[in-house]
């Protein structure tokens, strides 16, 4: 009997080890649910230099101790919403900046500001591929701890896609998984870019693009954007034209 119960134990333990297992999902549970699971996709290829890194992580800091935007978060019927960032540049660097918060409080809201105020930049490459931030956001997204209500995708940037596959042709691919694909583009160099972005890059139900005519206005845009994306999108005729919404 004891042998027995000794290989089934065994049994259980090598079941609980294999990815696929079907309790897969349990830290979902315990981690508790979120009204939205947000992944801000920040832009640091070469085109971005220091100073404008730093205005990028100044402005998430100072959205999330934004008391309209902890206020929207409170709203929301779970009350939470869970947040990670990514930096993305070439095809060959996406890299997880700020790990998975759940923000609930201010209190929480000012753990995740100050993570994203002191968030050291890990890359700096010279090209941009907005379609593998895209795939490799997805798959973080769909590796969040909390179960949410919907996911998001916010990409933000300065130029156009010139490495790996065009953002359109993996677009479908992403808002199929249940993602939005929301974009922040920062107009310096290329004053159509959030037309580029609406064209090629954003998708899914209620899917928008916030515009910033430069780094020094990142961070009210920031703050706008964060807003939409925290309440309930409203699906408009122009939105649902886009791919997948």
């Amino acid at each position: 009997m004891g042998i027995r119960r000794l290989a089934a134990l065994v049994v259980v333990l090598v079941a609980a080890a294999i990815p696929g297992a079907p309790d897969r999902h349990a830290p979902h549970a315990q981690a508790g649910p979120v009204d939205l699971n947000l992944l801000i996709a920040v832009d640091s290829s070469y085109s971005v230099d220091n100073v404008e890194y730093e205005l990028q992580r100044k402005g998430i800091s100072a959205a999330f101790r934004d008391p309209v935007v902890q206020t929207a978060i409170a709203d929301g019927a779970y009350g939470a919403i869970g947040v990670v960032i990514m930096q993305w540049s070439s095809s060959r660097s996406q890299l997880i900046g700020v790990s998975w918060h759940r923000v609930s409080d201010p209190v929480s809201a000012e753990a995740f500001a100050q993570a994203a105020a002191v968030m050291p930049r890990r890359m700096a490459d010279g090209t941009t591929s907005i379609s593998t931030a895209l795939l490799r956001g997805a798959d973080i997204l769909n590796d969040s701890p909390f179960l949410g209500s919907r996911m998001v995708i916010d990409i933000q940037g300065d130029g156009t896609n010139n490495d790996g596959p065009e953002p359109e042709d993996v677009r479908d691919q992403v808002i199929s998984a249940g993602i939005t694909i929301n974009g922040l583009t920062i107009n310096t160099q290329l004053k159509w870019l959030h037309e580029y972005y609406a064209d090629k890059v954003i998708g899914g139900p209620g899917a928008f693009v916030e515009v910033t005519a430069n780094f020094k206005g990142y961070a009210e845009a920031m703050r706008r954007k964060l807003l939409r994306e925290i309440r309930p999108p409203i699906v408009s005729q122009n939105a649902s034209r886009r791919r997948g919404a």
